[in-house]
Formats: structure tokens, C-alpha cells, sequence
């Protein structure tokens, strides 16, 4: 038994609390209230006078001081200073000390003396007649002087000019005598004045540092984008220097612990406020952190303009919602919503679709919408959420390769003969193209025409094949985040070759004819044309006049045309792009531009324009520029036609470093631009021939411009302009690319100053509860229930989160599936045009919208109803207990109307289940069970169910008769509660908060109710591994209160001991001692105490979860007590049992946590196992409530697994607030509206998924750092959408499981272990669950083609192999190495056997039978003995990558079934030690976690 205490005496400080693992002691930290001293009225009287009299006497000395420097003054006027007495000064070293004692004792009085003894003789004329006798002695005369002047006897003697100066020059000099204490003073006085002036000159360099950085700030905050007063939010910028200061490789993070940043966008800063505030946290900062500082805001401003422009597609889309939601209901149907997001992408352009996320895949589609055959087995990489995006990316690394390969070349190719040698032997040799990869030829051709100057434009291209190559693998694809700068979104859009030119064929109606995206493929793929039409420097092309008019034009090089550097890079067909030589390079700064300025963001929607803003301003001489007027007009210059060489579709760029090039090598480029031009006006005046059947007219170029605004052409220019630069002046301003000036409009808008991003809830989200309570304050009926609703309300912590449901979409779902849909780099045209598109195509009829309404009620009454009867529970359950009894509630009940309703009420128990009566025969009522029992009961009565329930309501509350004591009493025990529940929500996946709020809450109300003293000890069961003899189970005290930790922290209960806890575990009910010293069976822990003292009262109280079973007890005493007298009182024990069933809520809270953390890093191994290296990080956070009451809630970052697999878990959780998210707002999108989100910031790609709760609201995030790749391959994408939903099913059944809503399922063997192996196994489990529900619905067919494949290596003749014979090789031993292992699963004895290597009769082990086996399957079975090694070996010889490619769904089911089994057999090999708690112990700030090892 427990014999602690607690000493306390005042609420809400935390009390005196201990812990196990590891024994953590919270000390005594109570504040008792002191009397405040007063000063004493001495004390400051005897302060005041000392003080004073001080004042005096420094006073006093200053005036002596000054009347002295007036006296030296005057003095100094009368007899003017000697200057002959400085020839004293010497600093001889030799000499110095005497010289100084001389000067300082000697000579002072010496030297007058002699002075008055010469005048003497002077006088007496001594020297003139030296004859005469006379009685004057000089020395006896200066002996006289001296002793009458002695310094030691005269004060104040008036001193000459002489004087004056020698006592300067003595002072002087005793400052370099050494070891003196004039020498010490004036060396301190030295160095303190060395000092000064180096803090002079430092504070100068500091000022015009400051006055520097001042006016570096100064010209930054012009690159933000202001609102219209010309400020910007001061949330935005501490949001910009708390991502700065977070920076590891400054270590500013005491900066970031004093920025406290605003909670509201009101706060607004003008240029000197912005220039403040910046400069108040970097004052120390050095030159190269200040220039980091620079440029990280010059990229935040840059990102501040993708925020405003999400804002406002945000904005856009709500207000989309508004206009759709005719009903005001607040929601949409979803299937709706998604048919038109269909419709608009099937009708949209091919180019557009490539910018567009495919509405009919993941995430617009749920898991649970899929079939299993579908979502397991659908290995079509046409079904990318990007249209074609393997194929792309594939040709992309295809193309760098090439590119690699040819810079190679090059290199070899040291002078020009040589290269030029090298292309006039790859022109001869050159073989003829197929016709079908002569993209731009016709039935009928031309005769050459060729000019001189073209052939010597062939010569010269060579020298541009590198530069072409360069920009070949830029304009091929959409790319992904750039090199320099990653938060660059530049997105490059796939170009097709197309029979026809593009027009509004396939744009919903009611859209622009032709979108930004359609002109952006139709420009470049007139501008990429390879054929006749081309006037590059590098290709000897001409244009041509197909006698016969298509699609395409005729090819000059099936003309003959001299095009070496065209022929490396093979016919048209093979080649990615047939570029202008010429205008390649114009292309290729243009691009490498881009990649500079890093964080702008953009794609080739918004570049398009940028081709003819261009030529409108006249700024570039490059052919791209003469040809691309005279393309758009098409009377002055040739057809238009479709693409004559097959553009890549869109790919995600590999970014690669830029190398340099050298002085000769840019000269040439510049001579070979000089010439290509010249040569480009030649070419375009004389072989430009018009085929009248595809002019173009004026009108159809101004369809096409109708996307452009003139903020996007004069940003287009801008770029033009800087495009043309040299690589040298490239260099010099690459540094101040992401810091130019930009302006102030976006794609031609300006910002209105309002953003959202912040009070999105606010002003957005819907809150029913708030609402309906606001209505029942309105309703005086309910007066006696007002208190307890604004308390549940105020409880009521995790706001502003929607639930998904499936069915249909609140604004913040509406708005978030559609900005997933058109993506962040899209211009905000193909926004409007998509809501244009709703508008019209989101029509409801009468019925619908009446449905609707309907809809919007019921749910509004059921959250009336229960706010309601919630309140009604809180009130009738005045003690707190948590429950109420039923035959309470039914004799009260009865009374309704006088009893007329009572057989009507009975009828209602006859469709509710209640839980087993304890063992007193008393069935309680939890208040989610009493609210259904009412709900039922009201259903069985007449009128109207709303109506009827309020009736009932008001009667049982006006039936209740509780006192203002009790009313008090219930509403603190309410608020006690609440805070172990919320202490388990805030804890960061830890019970230590949980225990001491749960001590704080039994200790408090011992004081404040029941005058008492108690101990407590919480002791959990525990299986009995060391001593089973001695009982299965054992109880170990896991926490308790201060006082009593030496005796009972860590003990533990055996069977065979005294003890009443067992027999409250076996009974589960409360036990109640009042005097334990009368009873022969409690054991005390505390041996030192004496038999008198062993006086008191104790309670054992079961702890019981959501199943009712029993998993450790709860203890409290009163032994501590001073009173004799101090029987727990009937309204205590019911409130400890309160107290006991909210702490079991909140451990078994923080335990579903702890399991959902095992469970995905479980999960995130097995997808780092089978893919590589393409997902760069995986970050796992958690909600939580805010810190404060009503404030909106945290995520913490529980934690963070890298690219090698390496989970790191925190011990303390960082905390992210919404209001340091400006730029990083994906997280709070992805938990406000439970969708999933597609990001990137900074450069890096995020997929954000939400991990759901049972209710459909997000409990946490899954944050999937792609890196730089703009999308995973399809088959990644597919694995990674296996995890989630594993995980997510897993974590469902764990919540279901301990909420009481679902019943534990054991499937396997390994799963009766414990709950934290279970946990970690779990993942694995509903994974094979998946697969053999895949299985089954195979059929024979499926396996009987995989007997088909079959190999014999001897029956071959011995032929060289080709490519094709070695991929078949290759897919016959991948299908027999998958079925033998298969085999080996359930024929183990094969191992040994000749007949595993025999395929012939491996096939007859694969009958109907095996699919059977398959799914009743457990692989943790203990009798089960397989070789693992062995099939290890035959699994883990072929890789994800072949699997996916070889495209057999039979195999794909097989391969992950076996992965899945030897990854179970390898954890219930390792059960205790590889499935541990993945929680760091407390003494550890982190801890690091892996699964096993590859089982593959």
C-alpha cells in the first residue's frame, strides 16, 4: 500500500510528481503565499543622508579642483613657462633612474638656489674684479638656500617658468621608470586610451557598416510586394528572419527564441519601421551572414509573391463555393465537383493537361474508392497524376546522357580542322531517315536552294553543337526546381507535334480560345522546326514551298542541306528537338537565366508571352526574334504548320552545374552569333515563300493573346533583355539575379493588401458547434445549462479542422482539391478559366438543392442535440464519475408527463445495447451512451424529434435539484479533468504530464473538498516473465506522488503478497478500507513506519480501457493525514473513479499515438526498402492544442526519417505555430482540410498526406520530401500510396480498437505477444491482408501464363544474344525465381531436393491449391521452419524496378506477399528486441530507429 503524500496549497502549480523510467523526481515546487516586507522607514531615511553627504564631498572636491586649475592659470599668465627646462628630459636607460631622482628631489630646489647664488655674485661683481677681497661664499650662500627652501618644511612655494616646466618634464620621465607606479598609471593610461580610440574607430566602421546595411535594406524592401499604402505585414518579415535564423550553419538560434512573431496580419511596416526591425537583430552580424541575410530575403520576397498569388486562387475558389453553393448548406457534392474537374481536363489541350493533375487518380481519388485489383495491380504508367510523366522523364535522361556522351566528343575534338573534319565525315556518312521519322517532309518535295552563305553557316555550326546540346535538355521538358536557386518553379511544358495548328478544339465553352499553354506549344514548335523553315547559324537550312500543302513542311535534310551539327544529333525522328543553331544560343542564356534567378517562380504558361513581348520591344537580334513576328503574322513570312520535329514531353530536368567556358571559346560563340545573324536575314529575304492555305489572319493571332496581360510581357522582356548576356557578365550579376527589381503587379494584378493565409479560418471556416451554442444562450429555457455549454465549448480545444467524409466538400476541401488540381506554378488564367467553367457547368436542380437544405439541418440539430444532452450528463453527474446509473436515469424518466410516455419509453430498450452490469447489478451510462439513450427514447415519442427532445431536456433539467455548492463543485471537478485529457493531447506522445495532472487533480480536490491529506500510486500490469511460478501477471507502481517515492517508484506486487489491488483487478470494482489498521490484508511499503502511525483510509480504483478490461489499478490514501478520522467520502470515491476513468483515456490516448508512430516507421521501411534514393525525407508530425486557451492548434515534429532510412525521433517535439508557416502554409492546408497536398518550397517537392482520424479529421501529417524531382516515377508514386494506406487502415483499427468501437482481430500468431509488439507488426499484417484478398481474385489463367515461361540454356544454339533475348532470359528466371520461392513457403523440404532446380516439376507444386495456401498463410506460425536465407536469396535477386517493368500482375501480388512474409518472419525471429516502443527514453534528447534490414 501506498504511504506517500502530497504537500500543496494552491491550484494549478504543478505538484510534487514521480515517474518511472527512468525514477524522475519532480521536486516540491509550491509557491506558498508570503507577507510582503515592507522597507524599513530608517533605512531609506539613513540611505537619503548618506547619499547626500557623498554628493557633498564629491562636490566639495571637484570646486578644490577647479579653484586650482584657475589659481595655475593666473599664475601662469604672470610668469610665463621656461621652455630651456625640457633639455632635462632624456629617457637614456642608463641614466634615466638617477635623472628622475635628481629631477624629482634635487634640482627643483638646486637649480633657483644656483640661479639666486649667480645673480648674487652678479651683483657683488664678483667675477669683474676677481682681485678684491670680500667676505661672500657661493657654496656656503647656496647651503643657506637650500636649507631655507627645504621642500620638506615650506608648503606652497610659488614656483618660476623653470620650475613649472621642470615639474612637467619630472613627470614625464617617471613614466618610463620601470617597475614605478607612474611607469603602471601610465601604461594603464596608455592602453585605456589605445582602447578608446580602437572603440572609436570601431563604432565608425560599425556606423558606416550600419548606414550601409541600412541602405541595403533600403533598396530590398522595394523587391517586396506592398499593399496599396505602400507597407508590408510585419508577420510576413519575422516569418522571413525566423526561417533565416533557423539556418544550421549560422547557429542564430537564441535569435529565433526572441522573435516573437505576430499572431495577425494587421501590424504593417514602412520602409523605415522594415529597415528597424531587421536592423535590431543584426547588429552583430558578420559581412557574409548579413549577405546571406540579403539574399535569403531577396528569395522570400520571391516567394511572398507565389503567397499572394496562391492567396489569391484561393480567394478565387472560394468565392467559386460561394457562388455553387446556391443553399447556403456549406458544402458540395463531391462526386459533382470531381465529374467537372474531369470534364475540364479531358476537353483541356494536351500542353495544359501536362500542367493539370490528373482528376481521376490519387489523390482525388481515396484508397477506398479503388478496387483491390486496381490499386494493387494497375501498373499503367499512362495513369500518372502527369500526363505521360515516366515517359518524359525517361527520354530526359536519355537526352543528358547523349549530351554527356557528346560533350565528350568534343573534348577529344581539340582544334577546329579536326571537328570540322569530324562533321564532314558524319554528313557523308550519314544514312538516309525512314520515313517515318521524317517528321517535317511531304509527298512532294522541292529542289534544294541553298546559298552561299548557308553553306558556310554549316561549317560554322560545329562550333555551336555544344551550346545547342546545352540547351536542348532545358527547352525538352517541364522542369523541376533549379540548381542555383531551389525555390525556382519553373515549369517547362511538353511540346507535341501536332497535324493541324492549335486552336480552342477541346477547351471547355466559355473558355478563351486558346489558352496560355496552347501559345506556349505553338510557339515553340514553329520556333523548334527543323526543316526548310530554320534560319540558324548552325544549319545550312532553307525554306521551302511543298507543292502539295500538309501538316508539315518539307525536311531539308532529306534535301541534302549540309546540317553537321543536325546529323549528330541523329534524323529528325530520333533527335528530341530540331532547334534553330542560331537562336539556340539566345534560347540557352534565356534558360540559364532562369536557373539563376532562382526562387521566381513561373512556367512556360507564363514564359510563352515572353516570345512576343520580345519582339514588341525590339530588344534582341537573335533569328528567334526576326522569325517569330513574321511566323505570328503569317502573311510576311511563311505557313504555319504544326511541329515538324517530335518536342519532348514533359520531364523534370536533372539539374546539372553550368560549366565555364573559356575566353576563346565565348569568342567564337560570339563571331558564330554575328554571322548566324547575318546569315538568318539572307535566308529569311530570299527564300520566304507563303502557302496561301495556311495564312493566318490578324484576328486568330489576337485569339491567341488574349491570356497575356501586360504585366507578364513586361516581365517577359525584362528577361529577353538580360538573356543576351555574356557568360561573363552572366557571372557578375548572377549574385543580384533573385534580388532585381520586380514589380509590383502579379501577371498584371495588384496585390489589395488582404491576405488570408493566416485568418483563413477565420473568416472561411464554419464552426455548427459555436453556432448552435450561440442559439441556446439565446433560448432562456436552457438558462441552467448556459455555464456548462461555454465551459464544453471553451474544453473544446482542436478547431477549425474539417472531417472528411467522402460525400461532399466544406469550402476549405473545395478549395484545396482545386488548387491540388491546377497546381502552384499555373497562371492564374487557367484558374479563372476553371472557375468560369464551374460557374457554368455546377448546376442543381430543385430537389438537389432541397436535399441539400435538408442535409445542412439534420446536421445542425444533431449538434444541438448534443451540446444538449452533453451538458444535461456534466450537470446530473455532479460528482464527476464520468457515468450515470440507469435506473436513476429510468425512474426519473418515467416521471415525464406524468407517466404517460412510460411504456413508450420502455419500447427504446429494446434497440440499445447497454454495457454488463457491474458486479453490484448496476449498469452505468458513459455520456456518449447516455446520449443515445435519450436520442432512441426520444425517437419512440410523438411530435417532432427536435422538439420532443428539447421538451425532455428542459424536464430533466428542471428535475435536478443540485445546490450552488454542488454546481460549484462540478464545474471545478470538470475543469481538473479536462486538464489530464489535455495533458495527454499536449504532451508530445508522453505520459509523464499525464500522471502529474493526474495527481494534481486527486490532491486538489483532497484539499478543496474533502480537508484531507492523500497519497497515490498508479501501478500497471505487467506479464510475470522472471517469476511466473509466483503468478502470470504482476502490478509494478509506475508513478506516484513525492513524498513516497524511496518506498514505492518501481515496486512490484506479486500475487503471493498481502494486497487488496488483485483482488480489485480479479472483482473490477473499487475497494474502499477506512481503517487500515484494522484490516489483516494490506501490505505496506513503507517498512519504517510504526504500527501506531499505520492509521488512514484507502481506495483501489481499477483502470479500465474502452473494453472494459483491467490493465492496472489506481491507489490512494490518506496514511499521511493528521487526522485519525478521514474515511473517503461518497462523492470522492465517485470522483476518483472520474478521475481513474479520464487518466485511463488519456494513457490509452497517448499509448494510440505511440502505436501510430511504430506503425509508419514500420511503413517507412518497407518503402525505403524497395525504393532507392528518390525520396529525400519523410517527416511525421502530430496535432495538438494550443498552448493557450482558444488559441489554434500546434504540430509538433514527432519525427523525421532521412534518405538512408534512419528514423529520428525527438524527445521534446518542436512545436510549429500556423504563424510561422506564411511560407510553409502546406502543412496547416493538409490538417485544416484532411486532403492531400502537392507542394514545393524552397526548391523541394512535398507530398503532405493526412493521417485521418476514425472521424474523418486529421490527427496528423506525412510529410514526403521528394527533393528536386518534380514527381516520383508512377511505380514509386504507386508504392507510396501502398504505405499510406496500409497506414492509415492500420491506424484506424488501432483508434477503433481503443475507443471501443471495434474489437481486437488477432489474424496472427505474433499478435498475442503484447500490444507494442502487435503495434509493430501491424503495419505488415493489414499489407498481407491486402495481397491475399488480391489473390484470391485471380484466376487459373494467371498462373498457368507464368508456367508458360520456361527456359533451357543447352537446347539454344550458341548465338551471339541480343537485347531481346536477353530480356526474355531475364523475365523467365525473375517468374521461376518468384514461383520457387512461392514454393519454398510451403514445401520447405524442397531445399535439399533435386527437384527446385528442376523446373519441369517445380510446376506441379503450383496447383489449385496454392492460392488456398497462400491466404490462410501465417508466417509467424511457431511450428512454421523455412529457409529464409534460400528464399531470401531467390527474392532478393531481382529488384522492385524489374518486377514493375516485367508488368505481370500475378507476379506483382507474389513478389509483395513474399516480401511481406520474410519481413514478419525476420521480426518474430527479433521479437523483443527489433519491435520496441519508438519512444526515447527521458534522459535521451533523441533516439534513432530502423526496421530490419532489406527482406528483399
Amino acid at each position: 500500500m501506498s504511504t506517500c503524500s502530497i504537500k500543496d496549497s494552491k491550484p494549478g502549480v504543478s505538484k510534487n510528481t514521480v515517474f518511472r523510467k527512468p525514477a524522475k523526481v519532480i521536486f516540491n515546487l509550491d509557491q506558498t503565499t508570503q507577507d510582503s516586507k515592507l522597507e524599513q522607514p530608517w533605512k531609506k531615511n539613513l540611505f537619503e543622508r548618506v547619499q547626500a553627504r557623498a554628493q557633498a564631498m564629491q562636490q566639495k572636491i571637484i570646486d578644490k579642483e577647479n579653484l586650482k586649475k584657475e589659481l595655475e592659470k593666473k599664475t601662469e599668465e604672470k610668469l610665463p613657462k621656461d621652455n630651456l627646462a625640457k633639455e632635462w628630459f632624456n629617457t637614456e636607460t642608463m641614466t634615466l633612474n638617477t635623472r628622475a631622482y635628481l629631477l624629482d628631489k634635487l634640482l627643483p630646489t638646486l637649480v633657483p638656489g644656483m640661479e639666486k647664488m649667480l645673480m648674487q655674485v652678479e651683483k657683488k661683481k664678483l667675477l669683474t674684479e676677481a682681485d678684491i677681497p670680500t667676505k661672500f661664499d657661493p657654496i656656503n650662500h647656496l647651503g643657506e638656500y637650500l636649507m631655507r627652501n627645504n621642500p620638506n618644511y615650506i608648503k606652497d612655494v610659488e614656483l618660476s617658468g623653470y620650475q613649472r616646466v621642470m615639474r612637467d618634464v619630472t613627470e614625464d620621465l617617471k613614466m618610463y621608470v620601470p617597475n614605478t607606479i607612474y611607469n603602471r598609471v601610465s601604461k594603464m593610461k596608455e592602453n585605456i586610451k589605445q582602447k578608446r580610440e580602437q572603440r572609436e574607430s570601431i563604432n565608425e566602421v560599425k556606423v558606416k557598416v550600419a548606414n550601409t546595411r541600412k541602405h541595403a535594406l533600403l533598396e530590398q524592401f522595394n523587391e517586396w510586394i506592398l499593399d496599396p499604402k505602400g507597407m508590408i505585414p510585419m508577420i510576413v518579415i519575422q516569418n522571413a528572419l525566423h526561417e533565416f535564423f533557423q539556418n544550421p550553419d549560422f547557429q542564430l538560434e537564441t535569435c529565433c527564441q526572441q522573435l516573437d512573431i505576430a499572431n495577425s496580419m494587421e501590424p504593417r511596416l514602412n520602409k523605415m519601421e522594415f529597415i528597424e526591425l531587421i536592423s535590431s537583430y543584426i547588429t552583430d552580424f558578420k559581412s557574409e551572414m548579413f549577405e546571406g541575410l540579403l539574399k535569403h530575403l531577396c528569395h522570400c520576397a520571391d516567394e511572398f509573391r507565389a503567397v499572394i498569388k496562391a492567396d489569391m486562387r484561393r480567394q478565387m475558389f472560394a468565392e467559386l463555393f460561394l457562388y455553387c453553393d446556391h443553399g447556403k448548406v456549406g458544402f458540395l457534392d463531391r462526386q459533382r465537383t470531381l465529374a467537372l474537374l474531369e470534364t475540364f481536363y479531358d476537353q483541356s489541350s494536351k500542353v495544359l493537361r501536362g500542367v493539370l493533375r490528373n482528376p481521376r487518380q490519387w489523390p482525388f481519388v481515396e484508397f477506398g474508392e479503388q478496387d483491390l485489383p486496381e490499386f494493387w495491380g494497375d501498373m499503367d504508367n499512362q495513369k500518372h497524376i502527369y500526363e505521360d510523366f515516366d515517359k518524359v522523364l525517361l527520354k530526359m535522361n536519355t537526352l543528358l546522357s547523349e549530351k554527356q556522351a557528346s560533350k565528350t566528343k568534343s573534348k577529344l575534338l581539340a582544334s577546329p580542322e579536326d571537328q570540322y573534319k569530324h562533321d564532314e565525315h558524319r554528313k557523308s556518312t550519314r544514312p538516309q531517315s525512314p520515313p517515318e521519322q521524317q517528321r517535317g517532309t511531304t509527298e512532294e518535295q522541292e529542289p534544294n536552294r541553298i546559298s552561299t552563305k548557308e553553306l558556310e553557316q554549316d561549317r560554322e555550326s560545329t562550333g555551336e553543337q555544344e551550346l545547342y546540346e546545352e540547351s536542348v535538355a532545358e527547352r525538352g521538358g517541364y522542369t523541376g526546381p533549379t540548381t542555383e536557386q531551389g525555390s525556382s518553379r519553373e515549369l517547362i511544358i511538353e511540346q507535341r507535334p501536332y497535324s493541324e495548328p492549335i486552336t480552342n478544339q477541346g477547351v471547355p465553352q466559355g473558355i478563351h480560345t486558346e489558352s496560355t499553354a496552347e501559345q506556349a506549344l505553338y510557339r515553340e514548335s514553329i520556333i523548334a522546326q527543323g526543316e526548310h523553315e530554320e534560319s540558324t547559324a548552325g544549319q545550312g537550312s532553307y525554306r521551302g514551298s511543298p507543292k502539295k500543302q500538309g501538316p508539315h513542311r518539307q525536311s531539308s535534310a532529306e534535301q541534302g542541306s549540309h546540317r553537321g551539327s543536325t546529323a549528330e544529333e541523329g534524323s529528325h525522328g530520333e533527335s528530341v528537338l530540331e532547334p534553330r543553331r542560331g537562336s539556340v544560343l539566345e534560347e540557352g542564356a534565356r534558360r540559364e537565366s532562369v536557373v539563376e534567378q532562382g526562387p521566381r517562380r513561373g512556367s512556360i504558361l507564363e514564359e510563352a508571352p515572353r516570345r512576343e513581348s520580345g519582339v514588341e520591344q525590339g530588344t534582341q537580334g537573335g533569328s528567334f526574334l526576326e522569325e517569330a513576328p513574321r511566323r505570328e503574322s503569317g502573311v510576311e513570312q511563311g505557313p504555319h504548320g504544326g511541329s515538324t520535329a517530335e518536342q519532348p514531353p514533359p520531364t523534370e530536368t536533372i539539374p546539372e552545374k553550368q560549366k565555364d567556358k573559356d575566353l576563346t571559346s565565348q569568342s567564337r560563340k560570339g563571331s558564330i552569333l554575328r554571322e548566324s545573324k547575318k546569315s538568318r536575314e539572307v535566308i529569311s529575304s530570299e527564300y520566304s515563300e507563303i502557302p496561301p492555305q495556311e495564312e493566318r489572319t490578324l484576328e486568330e493571332i489576337y485569339e491567341e493573346q488574349l491570356f497575356i496581360s501586360s504585366e507578364l510581357q513586361e516581365k517577359i522582356s525584362v528577361s529577353h533583355r538580360k538573356s543576351h548576356l555574356s557568360e561573363t557578365a552572366k557571372k557578375e550579376v548572377q549574385k543580384d539575379k533573385s534580388c532585381e527589381h520586380k514589380s509590383q503587379k502579379i501577371e498584371g494584378k495588384s496585390w489589395s493588401g488582404e491576405l488570408l493565409t493566416c485568418n483563413w479560418n477565420t473568416k472561411y471556416a464554419r464552426c455548427e458547434d459555436e453556432e448552435q451554442a450561440n442559439s441556446i444562450y439565446g433560448n432562456s429555457r436552457f438558462t441552467d445549462l448556459h455555464s456548462i455549454i461555454r465551459n464544453i465549448q471553451s474544453y473544446t480545444e482542436l478547431k477549425g479542422r474539417s472531417a472528411f467524409n467522402g460525400v461532399s466538400f466544406n469550402l476549405l476541401q473545395f478549395v484545396q482539391l482545386l488548387e491540388t488540381f491546377v497546381g502552384e506554378d499555373s497562371p492564374l488564367s487557367v484558374s479563372e478559366a476553371l472557375t468560369s467553367f464551374f460557374k457554368r457547368g455546377f448546376v442543381e436542380t430543385k430537389e438537389e438543392k432541397m436535399s441539400g437544405l435538408e442535409e445542412a439541418k439534420q446536421n445542425a440539430s444533431q449538434v444541438r442535440r448534443r451540446l444538449l444532452l452533453k451538458a444535461l450528463f456534466q450537470k446530473w453527474d455532479s460528482d464527476g464519475s464520468g457515468f450515470l446509473d440507469l435506473k436513476e436515469i429510468d425512474e426519473l424518466l418515467y416521471t415525464y408527463k406524468e407517466g404517460m410516455e412510460k411504456e413508450s419509453m420502455k419500447k427504446a430498450k429494446l434497440h440499445i445495447q447497454f454495457p454488463k452490469p457491474h458486479p453490484d447489478h448496476e449498469v452505468r451510462l458513459s455520456s456518449k451512451q447516455f446520449q443515445k439513450y435519450i436520442e432512441l427514447v426520444v425517437s419512440e415519442l410523438r411530435g417532432n424529434e427536435d422538439h420532443v427532445l428539447e421538451n425532455v431536456v428542459e424536464f430533466l433539467m428542471s428535475a435536478l435539484e443540485r445546490s450552488h455548492v454542488e454546481s460549484l463543485r462540478n464545474c471545478a471537478r470538470q475543469k481538473w479533468l479536462h486538464q489530464i485529457q489535455r495533458a495527454a493531447e499536449t504532451s508530445g506522445v508522453s505520459l509523464d504530464p499525464v500522471y502529474t495532472e493526474t495527481f494534481k487533480a486527486l490532491t486538489q480536490d483532497s484539499k478543496a473538498h474533502g480537508n484531507k491529506k492523500i497519497s497515490a500510486h498508479i501501478s500497471l500490469l505487467e506479464e510475470n516473465l522472471l517469476l511466473p511460478d509466483r503468478g502470470n501477471v504482476l502490478l509494478r507502481n509506475v508513478a506516484c506522488t513525492l513524498d513516497d517515492a524511496p518506498f514505492v517508484l518501481n515496486r512490484v506486487l506479486y500475487r503471493d503478497m498481502k494486497g487488496i489491488s488483485f483482488t480489485v483487478v480479479d472483482e473490477g470494482k473499487p475497494i474502499h478500507v477506512p481503517q487500515v489498521q484494522h484490516h489483516g490484508n494490506i501490505y505496506f511499503w513503507n517498512y519504517s513506519r510504526k504500527k501506531n502511525d499505520q492509521n488512514g483510509s484507502f481506495l483501489a480504483l481499477p483502470l479500465q480501457d474502452a473494453s472494459m478490461r483491467i490493465f492496472g489499478v489506481l491507489a490512494v490514501d490518506t496514511l499521511r493525514d493528521p487526522q485519525k478520522i478521514n474515511i473517503f467520502l461518497p462523492h470522492e470515491i465517485r470522483f476518483y473513479q472520474g478521475v481513474a476513468n479520464v487518466f485511463s483515456a488519456a494513457y490509452h490516448y497517448v499509448r494510440s499515438r505511440e502505436h501510430i508512430l511504430h506503425i509508419i516507421i514500420t511503413g517507412i521501411g518497407w518503402l525505403y526498402n524497395i525504393i532507392t534514393s528518390s525520396i529525400t525525407a519523410i517527416t511525421t508530425y502530430f496535432i495538438e492544442p494550443g498552448l493557450e486557451q482558444d488559441s489554434d492548434y500546434v504540430l509538433r515534429n514527432m519525427m523525421v526519417t532521412g534518405h538512408l532510412g534512419l528514423t529520428e525521433i525527438h524527445k521534446n517535439p518542436p512545436t510549429i505555430f500556423r504563424k510561422t508557416c506564411i511560407f510553409r502554409d502546406f502543412l496547416y492546408k493538409c490538417t485544416d482540410s484532411s486532403e492531400v497536398v502537392l507542394a514545393s518550397v524552397c526548391g523541394e517537392n512535398h507530398i503532405v498526406v493526412p493521417l485521418r482520424e476514425r472521424t474523418g479529421e486529421a490527427l496528423g501529417v506525412l510529410d514526403v520530401n521528394i527533393g528536386r524531382s518534380k514527381m516520383l516515377f508512377y511505380r514509386e508514386f504507386k508504392d507510396l500510396q501502398k504505405m499510406i494506406k496500409v497506414i492509415q487502415v492500420a491506424c484506424n483499427e488501432i483508434l477503433g480498437e481503443l475507443s471501443g468501437e471495434i474489437k481486437k482481430n488477432y489474424i496472427l500468431e505474433i499478435e498475442n505477444v503484447g500490444e507494442v509488439q502487435r503495434a509493430g507488426i501491424l503495419f505488415f499484417r493489414v499489407m498481407l491482408q491486402e495481397l491475399q484478398g488480391c489473390l484470391r481474385l485471380l484466376t487459373s489463367v494467371d498462373f498457368v501464363s507464368l508456367l508458360l515461361y520456361d527456359y533451357n540454356p543447352l537446347a539454344e544454339p550458341k548465338s551471339p544474344p541480343d537485347s531481346k533475348s536477353k530480356e526474355l532470359e531475364a523475365n523467365i528466371k525473375l517468374v521461376q525465381d518468384i514461383l520457387k520461392a512461392i514454393i519454398l513457403f510451403f514445401h520447405p523440404e524442397l531445399e535439399l531436393s533435386s527437384d527446385l532446380r528442376n523446373w519441369d516439376k517445380c510446376k506441379l507444386y503450383i496447383n489449385r491449391y496454392l492460392v488456398e495456401n497462400i491466404c490462410d498463410f501465417d508466417p509467424t506460425a511457431r511450428n512454421l521452419k523455412v529457409n529464409l536465407k534460400l528464399i531470401d536469396d531467390y527474392i532478393g535477386g531481382h529488384s522492385r524496378t524489374e518486377v514493375w517493368e516485367f508488368g505481370n500482375i500475378a507476379i506483382e501480388y507474389l513478389y509483395h506477399w513474399a516480401y511481406v512474409c520474410l519481413a514478419l518472419m525476420k521480426l518474430n525471429q527479433k521479437i523483443n528486441s527489433a519491435i520496441s516502443p519508438p519512444l526515447p527514453s527521458k534522459t535521451d534528447s533523441y533516439m534513432y530507429a530502423k526496421m530490419p534490414g532489406k527482406a528483399c
